[in-house]
């Protein structure tokens, strides 16, 4: 099927810097040192997805290294790098320099236009489909930022709603043909490897089969297109 490429989505613009501010939509931390450099790192949980987001960091200019994180699960971190400082500045709260034990220390910046292209960083680190659904992990270790990324993709045409603790961990959940479509439009085709966790349109519903002439109408009686016609116009 044809797409009209959006003004807003990850096939609009070539690749920045500033797009892995998707990465701290979800999981993903950053960590200032003094004022000369920060890194950025996330925690995923399949492979795939690092090896992806290394390959992604990379094509921003971003070296990255995939790892294994001290909880075993693989990781994706930068170096300490002069030019993430502006994303350490935006998105750390004051008197804050990187996560601490159960505080991440992020908060939402102020005027936050999410993009396309963050959007597809967020998908390929914490997105997955759901019965009639997705889901956009959320970072538990930064509880106010949650309604506010749910009404950064309000602007962007993307309506969803929040999943708290109950239902598992914390997510951003979109439903909906009309919402899936929106956001495949935004994030793009899925890279290869990630077709499995990429958002699934549901099926639409079954048309009823056209009419034959033979069919009867009004009353049971038959009628030709003939008759059919002089009788709506007269």
């Amino acid at each position: 099927m044809d797409r009209t490429i959006s003004l807003f989505s990850a096939e609009a613009t070539g690749p920045g810097l500033a797009d892995l501010a998707g990465l701290l939509c979800c999981q993903g931390q950053i960590t200032g040192f003094g004022h000369t450099a920060a890194r950025l790192s996330v925690v995923v949980e399949e492979p795939w997805r690092a090896a992806v987001l290394a390959r992604e960091c990379r094509s921003r200019g971003a070296d990255a290294q995939v790892a294994v994180a001290d909880c075993g699960r693989p990781q994706v971190r930068t170096s300490f790098r002069v030019d993430l400082l502006g994303l350490a500045d935006r998105w750390l709260r004051p008197g804050h320099t990187g996560p601490v034990e159960d505080d991440s220390g992020k908060a939402v910046p102020g005027g936050f236009r999410l993009s396309g292209a963050m959007l597809r960083m967020w998908a390929l680190a914490a997105g997955r489909p759901e019965p009639g659904g997705y889901l956009l992990g959320v970072d538990p270790l930064a509880p106010l930022t949650h309604e506010q990324l749910v009404a950064a993709l309000v602007p962007l045409g993307v309506r969803a709603r929040l999943l708290g603790s109950r239902a598992g961990p914390p997510a951003v959940r979109i439903t909906g043909r009309r919402g899936l479509d929106g956001l495949l439009e935004l994030i793009g085709a899925a890279p290869a490897g990630a077709e499995h966790a990429w958002p699934e349109l549901p099926p639409t519903g079954e048309r009823r089969p056209a009419r034959t002439d033979a069919e009867p109408r009004r009353g049971g009686r038959a009628e030709s297109p003939l008759q059919y016609l002089l009788e709506a116009v007269g």
